[in-house]
């Protein structure tokens, strides 16, 4: 029997991760409407976190992408991190539970857009300042009550060469509530392709064409370094310096 081409083999890999996917939405699904939905805690902003966790950890098995860890993830406060893209969220999510902060536009994706809805994921327009203030009062009530937030300060994604610098106003939460807050440094290796174009997810990519490509690779492996929790101090400026040097010295980029 004639051995498979390289092309055919990652065919049938997408393939059949992209079933395992679908059969994996499906699966939690079921699990967000029987734990949470019937249980009446649809709007228990833990309990939705503890099932992003629960699926995050999920998906990653569909797609292969493992994680290593180091140092001490937050149990409270602002996490804030380097962002490379859609699969920052599983990798992070996986670790604890967390609730995020994200651009408006993931709302309308597919898979990914299904899942931050049903996790509580605050969104955000940049463009439009009027919303800003608000979604700095929603972060607020979510750091008050002792939970972990993830921001990605840069304000978009790139491909990892370097750290972009950070916008400060979505760490003014942090400062008015007087939280700790810990930085984290994300890096992918990818061993049959590119991390800045295959994995990253930046510019000016296609969401669907990006994932369908992913699902093809044979393995991801993801690593994740977190820093000390620092103070916020009474200037989310100095601030935003202070932890882009952070997240840079963790990566060593």
């Amino acid at each position: 029997m004639p051995e498979k081409s390289p092309c055919a083999l990652r065919l049938a890999r997408a393939a059949g991760r992209l079933v395992f996917v679908c059969a994996t939405l499906a699966v939690v699904t079921v699990d967000f409407g029987l734990r949470l939905w019937l249980a009446g805690k649809s709007r228990d902003l833990r309990a939705r976190c503890d099932w992003t966790s629960r699926s995050a950890r999920k998906l990653m098995r569909c797609l292969n992408l493992r994680a290593d860890y180091s140092g001490e993830p937050p149990r409270l406060g602002l996490l804030v991190s380097n962002h490379l893209g859609y699969l920052d969220i599983l990798v992070l999510a996986a670790r604890q539970p967390a609730v995020f902060v994200s651009k408006a536009d993931v709302r309308g994706w597919p898979v990914f857009g299904f899942l931050t809805r049903l996790a509580g994921t605050l969104f955000v327009r940049r463009e439009r300042r009027g919303d800003v203030s608000p979604l700095n009062e929603q972060m607020a009530a979510v750091l008050r009550v002792g939970m972990v937030l993830v921001v990605f300060p840069e304000g978009t994604s790139s491909d990892g060469r370097q750290v972009l610098p950070f916008f400060s106003s979505l760490l003014q939460p942090a400062v008015t509530v007087g939280c700790p807050v810990t930085p984290a440094f994300i890096r992918y290796e990818l061993a049959d392709g590119s991390v800045a174009d295959e994995v990253c997810y930046w510019g000016d990519m296609m969401f669907g064409a990006h994932f369908l490509n992913l699902l093809a690779k044979r393995a991801i492996r993801a690593h994740v370094r977190f820093g000390a929790a620092r103070p916020p101090g009474d200037d989310r400026k100095p601030l935003a310096r202070g932890l882009q040097r952070a997240v840079r010295d963790l990566g060593g980029v």
